[in-house]
């Protein structure tokens, strides 16, 4: 997702270019192919939201903001609190981002991390009822992309965790079937630190967090986020190319190894 408009001759020029440095193990920005670009987190930056983070993935940067209050669960999930993931591609965050409803874009970017964020059973949503059947903690995450420059799927996962690893909500009790709040605040129920790793492929090479000049000439892309044991528990396929059962494996083996590294780095900054 590089919301960069493609320019075909353009692209084929620079496509070739990137091939051959990749056949050399090169990438333009000097980086190794598994080699995130820097990443900054910053959590309590908005005051009047429950949680709050900054993310800079290099020149990247993703807002993400809690806020919970209390509703009715879904009929199908009587005893489970509500998680929802929203995401708006700001217009100043790129030339080609326009103002107006949510972007096929931002909605597929809130659909990963979302899917991420609820396969990995980050937050306990049983913690979160009530009242069964009756009232639910709702915990809405709204994500506003600040500036694009390449891989928005895995700063917004971080800023989202982050969020809500910081998060605290205010505790209720129930007297009579109905919940009262209190002055005391808790924690959200997080449970685990889900973290996404996304990769392209431009020719035969993945090359893993790909900024925007490498999205525009990417083949493919794929996101793959893990628990802390190190399972699998999503992934998602972009682009309209093909990617090899080895080269799979290949990018399994990466998330793996990279999400452990960069789970400690948030788990360092949110405690």
């Amino acid at each position: 997702m590089s919301m960069m408009k493609k320019n075909y001759v353009v692209e084929t020029i620079r496509k070739a270019q990137m091939v051959e440095l990749l056949a050399k193990g090169k990438r333009m920005d000097g980086r190794a192919l598994d080699e995130h670009r820097p990443i900054r987190i910053q959590t309590g930056i908005i005051q009047k939201a429950n949680g709050s983070a900054r993310v800079n993935l290099g020149n990247t940067e993703v807002i993400a903001g809690v806020k919970i209050a209390t509703g009715t669960p879904f009929p199908d999930t009587p005893d489970k609190g509500l998680l929802v993931v929203n995401a708006e591609i700001l217009p100043l965050a790129s030339a080609y981002a326009e103002p107006g409803p949510p972007s096929e874009e931002a909605i597929e970017l809130a659909r990963v991390v979302d899917r991420g964020i609820r396969e990995s059973e980050m937050v306990d949503l049983t913690k979160l009822c009530l009242v069964e059947g009756k009232s639910v903690y709702t915990v809405f995450v709204d994500v506003n992309i600040m500036n694009v420059d390449g891989n928005l799927f895995d700063a917004t996962s971080y800023a989202v965790v982050a969020a809500l690893r910081t998060a605290r909500m205010k505790k209720f009790v129930v007297e009579d079937d109905k919940p009262k709040a209190t002055e005391e605040e808790i924690p959200v129920p997080v449970e685990r630190v889900p973290v996404s790793v996304t990769m392209a492929r431009i020719g035969d090479t993945l090359l893993v967090d790909p900024m925007s000049e490498e999205e525009a000439a990417m083949d493919m892309r794929i996101t793959i986020t893990t628990d802390d044991d190190g399972n699998i528990c999503a992934s998602q396929k972009g682009e309209a190319s093909t990617i090899a059962p080895d080269k799979v494996l290949e990018a399994a083996d990466l998330s793996i190894k990279l999400g452990k590294e960069i789970r400690e780095k948030i788990m360092e900054v949110t405690g």
